[in-house]
């Protein structure tokens, strides 16, 4: 998958809002050329909640290194929640990670490896052999982001 296809699937789910910051906007230019996925179905920025996938084109300060800087490198970040946490790597978020794990491995699903302790799984430039568990991911993460939505409004 490229990021344009991942930009495409997700974008396409139900009341997604897309960012893509750049120069100009006033975000921080750390962020310039990544990609974060809310649901917003008004098309505005929640302000009481986080992204629930990203994509980063870069190893940011202070996570171990994903070696973001080959060419073409990228990093799919979902929000999967405890239990597909679980089921996808056999242990709870809050476990210790394993010390020598390869946060770079591509095709892999994986902690993330900051948030990982909050339910956050990765892939690093996935293929077909991580495609369709991305997508799963992908619409899980957004199906739990439209439940706190919802939750939220009906407060």
């Amino acid at each position: 998958m490229t990021i344009d296809d991942i930009i495409d699937f997700t974008g396409g789910l139900d009341g997604v809002l897309t960012l893509a910051p750049g120069p100009g906007d006033g975000s921080p230019e750390i962020s310039w050329g990544d990609t974060f996925f809310y649901h917003a179905p008004d098309g505005t920025v929640p302000a009481a909640a986080q992204p629930f996938a990203t994509i980063v084109t870069k190893d940011y300060p202070g996570e171990p290194s994903a070696r973001l800087d080959r060419p073409g490198a990228f990093r799919v970040n979902i929000a999967a929640g405890r239990e597909e946490f679980v089921r996808r790597t056999g242990r709870a978020p809050q476990d210790p990670a394993v010390a020598e794990e390869d946060h770079g491995l591509a095709d892999t699903v994986m902690p993330h490896p900051v948030y990982g302790s909050a339910g956050w799984l990765a892939v690093v430039n996935p293929c077909p052999r991580t495609d369709d568990t991305l997508r799963e991911l992908l619409r899980h993460a957004h199906g739990l982001a439209r439940a706190r939505h919802e939750r939220r409004r009906d407060r």
